[in-house]
This record gives C-alpha cells, sequence and structure tokens, in this order.
C-alpha cells in the first residue's frame, strides 16, 4: 500500500486566512461589503491616459497605501505588484492569527501566481536599455522584472523563509498556484502556506490587449462588463491580488482557529486551442470538472455553487455556460453560479481575489450578485441582482485560460470545524 496516497487523501486542507487588495477595497470586510452589495469597480481609468485608445475603463485599485504594510527599509525596492503581494499576505497571516517567528518561519510559505507580473517595470526597464544603455538603467528595477519578485519580496518583508515558489500560467495562474500549495501542504513541505495571485493594470498591458481586440465594447454598444449576458462585448481590464492561507485541519483544530472552508479537490485539463485563442467545444472544460469532482470525491449533484472564469467574452462565456449546462444536466435544482469579474474586471490572475471571495461565501452562506447580467445566455441559475443566501457545502471556483488550459477547485463547509 501507498502510505503517501493514503495520507495525502485523508489529510483536508483548510483557509484560515484572508488577505486582499482589490478595486472592491483593502481587506476581507470592506471587500466583503461591498462585492456582496452588488457594487462594481468598472470605471474610466485614472493611472494613466487612455483616451488613444478604444477602450477607457478599467478596475483599479485606488486608496492603496503601502506603507500601512510595509516598512520602510523594503518599500523603495518593492514594484507596485510586490506592494499589493506583501499587503495581502500580511492581512492573509493576521487573519489567521500567526507570527512569524525562529520556531515557525522555515514552515511558512509562498505559491503565487501572476499572468503577466510587473509589466510596468519591464517597459521602463527595457525602455533605458534599449534608449539611453545598460549603464543608465536603475539597478533596482532588475530584480524586479522577474516573475517571482513579489513573492521573494513578501517574504522577505514578513520574514518567513519556507517554500517560495511563483507559477506563471496564462489566466489561470493563481489557481495552478492554489491546487500546487495544497499538494505542498499535503506532502508536508509546509505548515502554512500563502498562495492566490496578482496582476496589475499598466498602460503597456492596457494597450496589448486593445490591440488583441480583446476588450469591450468590441462593438458600438456601452463599454462594460457583462459575464455570461447575451449582449457580452469584451471583457474589461482589471488588477489586484488575493491571497488565502492555508494549513491542515490538524492544524487549525490545534491552533484553535475556525476555517472559512476546506479546499477538498482540484482538477486540471487543456483543449487544443491557439496560444490566444478558445477551442471550439466545452469538452475540455468538462473534463476537467470531472477530474476535480473525482479528486474531491463528490458528484455533479452534490455542487451547489459555481465562481465561473466569465468575464464577458464572446466565446468563453458560451464554452462555460455550454459545460454547465451539459455537465449539470441531472442535477434537478442545478447550481447557483456567479461570474464576479463583472464587478471586478479581467486580471487573468483574478483567481485569487475570486477564490478569497468564495471562502468568505462559504463561511456566509450566501453567494454574491453578477455585475452586467440583465439578459442570460443560457437557462442556468445565475445570480443577478442581489446576494442568493445558500448553504453552500460545495462549490467549484473555475479557472478558464485562452490557449485552452483549465483549473478548478472544489471548496466546501469543513463540517466537523
Amino acid at each position: 500500500m501507498d502510505n503517501s496516497k493514503h495520507i495525502e487523501k485523508a489529510q483536508k486542507i483548510v483557509v484560515t486566512g484572508i488577505g486582499m487588495v482589490t478595486p472592491l477595497g483593502i481587506g476581507k470586510e470592506e471587500f466583503g461589503r461591498r462585492i456582496f452589495a452588488g457594487d462594481c469597480a468598472v470605471a474610466p481609468i485614472q493611472s494613466f491616459d487612455a483616451s488613444a485608445f478604444s477602450s477607457h475603463c478599467g478596475a483599479e485599485v485606488t486608496d492603496f497605501q503601502p506603507r500601512n504594510f510595509i516598512s520602510v527599509k523594503n518599500i523603495r525596492r518593492m514594484d507596485r505588484i510586490s506592494q499589493l503581494t506583501a499587503a495581502a499576505a500580511r492581512l492573509a497571516l493576521e487573519d489567521a492569527g500567526i507570527t512569524v517567528n525562529p520556531d515557525n518561519r522555515d514552515r511558512i510559505g509562498i505559491i503565487m501566481g501572476t499572468s503577466f507580473g510587473a509589466t510596468d517595470i519591464t517597459v521602463q526597464f527595457a525602455g533605458t536599455l534599449i534608449n539611453e544603455g545598460p549603464a543608465f538603467v536603475n539597478p533596482i528595477l532588475v530584480p524586479n522584472t522577474v516573475m517571482n519578485a513579489a513573492a521573494g519580496h513578501t517574504s522577505i518583508e514578513l520574514g518567513f523563509r519556507g517554500v517560495n515558489t511563483t507559477i506563471t500560467h496564462f489566466a489561470v495562474s493563481a489557481e495552478t498556484a492554489i491546487a500546487y500549495a495544497v499538494s505542498e501542504i499535503r506532502r508536508g513541505a509546509a505548515d502554512f502556506i500563502l498562495t492566490g495571485g496578482v496582476d496589475i493594470l499598466s498602460k503597456f498591458y492596457y494597450e496589448a490587449l486593445t490591440r488583441f481586440h480583446a476588450l469591450s465594447p468590441l462593438d458600438e454598444n456601452i463599454e462594460e462588463s457583462r459575464p455570461f449576458d447575451r449582449n457580452r462585448n469584451g471583457m474589461v481590464a482589471g488588477e489586484g491580488c488575493g491571497i488565502i492561507c492555508i494549513e491542515s485541519m490538524e492544524s487549525a483544530l490545534v491552533r484553535g482557529r475556525k476555517p472559512y472552508c476546506e479546499i477538498k479537490g482540484f482538477g486540471q485539463g487543456s483543449s487544443p486551442a491557439t496560444p490566444t485563442g478558445w477551442p471550439e467545444n466545452p469538452e475540455g472544460v468538462k473534463k476537467t470538472i470531472s477530474r476535480a469532482l473525482t479528486n474531491a470525491g463528490i458528484t455533479p449533484q452534490e455542487i451547489g455553487a459555481i465562481s465561473a472564469a466569465a468575464n464577458g467574452g464572446i466565446i468563453l462565456d458560451r464554452i462555460e455556460a455550454e459545460a454547465y449546462a451539459e455537465v449539470f444536466a441531472e442535477n434537478k435544482s442545478g447550481p447557483w453560479i456567479t461570474a464576479l469579474k463583472g464587478a471586478l474586471g479581467e486580471s487573468f490572475s483574478s483567481g485569487g481575489v475570486r477564490t478569497c471571495a468564495l471562502a468568505l461565501s462559504c463561511a456566509k452562506g450566501a453567494l454574491p450578485p453578477t455585475c452586467g447580467l440583465y439578459t442570460p445566455l443560457a437557462q442556468l441559475k445565475f445570480v443577478r441582482r442581489r446576494e442568493e443566501k445558500i448553504e453552500i457545502n460545495n462549490a467549484l471556483l473555475a479557472g478558464i485560460s485562452f490557449g485552452g488550459t483549465y483549473v478548478y477547485l472544489v471548496l466546501g463547509k469543513c463540517p466537523d470545524a
């Protein structure tokens, strides 16, 4: 008998801390109040001039003061994406009731997902390098151009020195990071892991999305994020950082911490598609959901809620809706579905923020509404105008990326917590 597999299946992994820096507020309290109230963060871009572009709106993080979370000694070395990460990580540790000390710092780790990293710093670095030469590059910029800068800065700032990894996996970077973190806790690589996703909204990133014709409006209608809507016309760019602190259920009980939820399983998959395109059908999504459910040991009939990946994209939303209609066809009541990118925009590492939100939903017993959904494209149970109060025993967190890459997480209540 393979004891390692037996232990891995038996050990429950739970969320005990939540840290968030988002367009809907800093910290779980403000974010939770606003997301469940149906607030939308999409507004005209303020951080740079977007007048020359065909799109002009985004979901930006505002009122963020790095000095409230980061030491003066380290703050000048950090780029913006690292600042967001360090702040969210600090909030997650505090929420979990963990104080880093010499006895535990080697057993606390961080596994982050980011799709594009510090695009603002990379552009600044490249511009100086090309236009002025290597001698004129600010040396502080160099370490911030790598994808793992945010996780590295965060571990230095907070003082832990366990596993430190960064995942870059297109629009499922955060979901992949969380799945990996769960595996690391299960195999005993750490006692606590901070995991989630972060991406920022820079002018270069925004212009690239407009040139790929990805942003709303793709027609002459209103610029808006409309997940699962018949009149959707492209996504709205967003940014933010969401981090959960995970540990074993045994550890949480010993520490006297009540978990928000359990991460019961995950599944990964892919379909043939071009690097920036979408597959022709939902078969890959369906297979990935099946793998996640099998890994969690539950059936489609036991899923009561879904936090969808839909972002107002023409093909993405259709494929996702078709997958749910087929997978849950025999589920008489059907799961409730919400799509938070209507309120938060698409940051491509939004899986971190959305996992935080789903953990809050499991604890609260409610799903937030889907902003921008007026005329549903399918006969599914969408949460629309107001929050839906339900007991969430099992829920799916969807990660669907261009290029045909999928990751699904299964979250749920902790009956014995």
